[in-house]
């Protein structure tokens, strides 16, 4: 049997895509690390919600930079596109796993990811720049 000696890259080429894995990706990253915190020290449940919202917003900002980094420009566009597509995939999850109601908190969400996405594109663009 003959051992591979070259394994090739896979490389995405949709921002989009892209960045989406990445939100994917830290979301997953951040779950566990807060359920760990939960577990493991003092936090109460009744901080979740809060925590959820800054969770979301981060992995949209960290999706929104690899969008932005990754389409070379319009990274406002890119970032915001992708937040608006994260925060619906959230609500939709939300909606159907945990039956849960469309309302001001998913507005608050939906509002946060697309201006986290938009600002995470933005920075991505320049840090594409500086390189």
């Amino acid at each position: 049997m003959n051992p591979i000696k070259h394994v090739p890259k896979v490389k995405i080429g949709s921002p989009l895509l892209a960045g989406l894995m990445v939100a994917a990706i830290w979301l997953t990253a951040s779950v566990l690390l807060l359920s760990l915190l939960l577990h493991f020290s003092s936090m109460k449940e009744q901080s979740l919600p809060q925590l959820s919202l800054i969770v979301h917003s981060l992995c949209a900002l960290a999706g929104g930079f690899v969008a932005g980094r990754r389409s070379g420009q319009k990274g406002w566009y890119h970032g915001s596109v992708l937040g608006v597509f994260y925060g619906l995939l959230v609500l939709i999850a939300g909606f159907l796993a945990l039956d849960s109601s469309f309302g001001l908190n998913s507005l608050t969400l939906f509002a946060l990811t697309l201006a986290a996405g938009g600002l995470g594109g933005m920075v991505g663009i320049h840090a594409r720049n500086a390189n």
